[in-house]
């Protein structure tokens, strides 16, 4: 039954972790990103991190597979906001 479990959070992980996708393409392809806000991907940086340490005490491959790749996305998206808006500096 664990397994069947696990596999709605593979799931689940798979659809919310790539809700990230979209803005982080837009954001590397156009290279605007005055729209996106800092403070929320910071905040979600570390709301991330705290479920990744969570998916690991409980040993949950879904938790902490979508916590990796969702932290990606958001780092990389980090990264674009600050570089491109400096760049217009």
């Amino acid at each position: 039954m664990d397994f069947d479990i696990e596999i709605i959070g593979i799931i689940a992980a798979v659809l919310t972790t790539s809700g990230f996708a979209p803005q982080v393409y837009k954001s590397l392809k156009t290279k605007e990103v005055d729209s996106v806000s800092l403070t929320m991907y910071v905040i979600m940086l570390i709301g991330l991190l705290f479920w990744l340490s969570y998916g690991i005490l409980i040993n949950s491959v879904s938790i902490i597979f979508a916590n990796i790749v969702s932290g990606i996305l958001v780092l990389i998206q980090i990264v674009a906001k600050i570089r491109y808006s400096n760049a217009k500096e």
